[in-house]
């Protein structure tokens, strides 16, 4: 494993900074069809930033893990969307959602790499935050398995956006960082903003 970070530095921030970045929810009375699935992963900077950055770090890591990271995010975020679906109750899902931001923009930042399969269980993590909250939230109906379809689509979609930038980004590493740094950024004054 290589780190550049102090791990109780980054819980010590996020414990401070995370309660309320997550943004990218359903709206109630909303149409929740194919079509508001495919736009809705684009509408919340929360989501927005967690899946490019998934792409980012996945980026980083280069090898297998480039597509193995990011789809364990997607088939984690669709199990914790069924969950979610199904009533159940997750507790910290808005931290969760916003320690998913902070943290994945550290780790790209400090150019963190673990073990592919210590990456892919740490998004698994996050993932299952970022399906729940859309699942618990999207009402039980039959347009429930389209809007889900184009979340994933969509969802996907991002992480190639971040993925792209970062393979070809790879002879410029310090520019990939940078890009972690303000995702982190970001994460940080939304916190502060909304703790305010």
């Amino acid at each position: 494993m290589k780190r550049n970070v102090s791990i109780p530095a980054l819980i010590a921030a996020s414990l401070v900074l995370v309660p309320n970045l997550a943004s990218a929810h359903i709206i109630p009375g909303t149409t929740h069809g194919l079509r508001e699935g495919l736009v809705h992963p684009w509408s919340g900077l929360d989501h927005l930033l967690a899946m490019i950055a998934v792409g980012l770090w996945a980026a980083q890591h280069r090898g297998a893990a480039v597509w193995r990271i990011p789809l364990a995010f997607v088939s984690v975020m669709a199990l914790g969307g069924v969950l979610g679906l199904s009533g159940a109750s997750v507790p910290g899902v808005e931290f969760g959602i916003g320690l998913s931001v902070l943290v994945l923009g550290a780790l790209i930042a400090t150019a963190t790499q673990f073990k592919t399969v210590w990456s892919m269980a740490l998004v698994g993590g996050f993932a299952l935050f970022h399906g729940f909250a859309h699942g618990h939230e999207m009402p039980a109906a039959v347009s429930a398995l389209p809007f889900s379809i184009g979340f994933l689509l969509s969802t996907l979609a991002l992480h190639g956006v971040g993925i792209s930038v970062g393979l070809s980004l790879q002879q410029q590493p310090r520019l990939i960082r940078i890009a972690g740094l303000g995702i982190a950024a970001c994460a940080a004054l939304c916190f502060a903003g909304l703790s305010n």
